[in-house]
C-alpha cells in the first residue's frame, strides 16, 4: 500500500480554530479573516456579528468566488438577508456555520479545487 500527502490544490488549509482564532497555512488569525481557495488571507473588517455590514459582503463579491462558508463566530447566528443579497443576486452560494464548522466545511471543498471563501467572523 502507497502512501500519498493529500495537500489542498489551492493552496490554502485552516489547520487550527479556537475562540482566539485561526491558523491558515500554520499562520495564526486573531481577528476576523476572508481566507479564498487560493491567495493571501485578506483582514476582514467585523469585529463583532452586531457589526456586520452589507460593505463587508460587498468586499466579499468582489472576490468573486463560487461559494462562501460564513463562519458566524462560536456559535450559529444568521446575518439578515440584506447583508448578503449582493452574493445572491451576483449568484455566489453562501452557506452560514458555526466557526468550526465553516473550517471544517472549507478545507474540504478547498481540497476539491473549488473556488471557495471562507468569511471567518473572529470576535476578540
Amino acid at each position: 500500500m502507497k502512501f500519498q500527502l493529500d495537500e489542498p490544490q489551492g493552496g490554502n488549509s485552516i489547520s487550527r480554530h479556537d475562540a482566539q482564532g485561526v491558523w491558515v497555512n500554520g499562520r495564526p488569525h486573531t481577528a476576523s479573516v476572508l481566507v479564498p481557495w487560493s491567495g493571501e488571507v485578506i483582514a476582514w473588517p467585523p469585529s463583532r456579528f452586531e457589526e456586520l455590514q452589507p460593505a463587508h459582503f460587498e468586499a466579499i463579491k468582489a472576490l468573486n468566488p463560487e461559494l462562501v462558508v460564513f463562519g458566524s463566530g462560536a456559535k450559529l447566528r444568521f446575518p439578515g438577508p440584506a447583508l448578503w443579497r449582493g452574493l445572491v443576486e451576483a449568484r455566489i452560494g453562501f452557506e452560514v456555520m458555526d466557526l468550526a464548522a465553516a473550517c471544517r466545511t472549507y478545507n474540504v471543498l478547498a481540497s476539491e479545487g473549488r473556488n471557495v471563501l471562507a468569511a471567518l467572523l473572529i470576535e476578540g
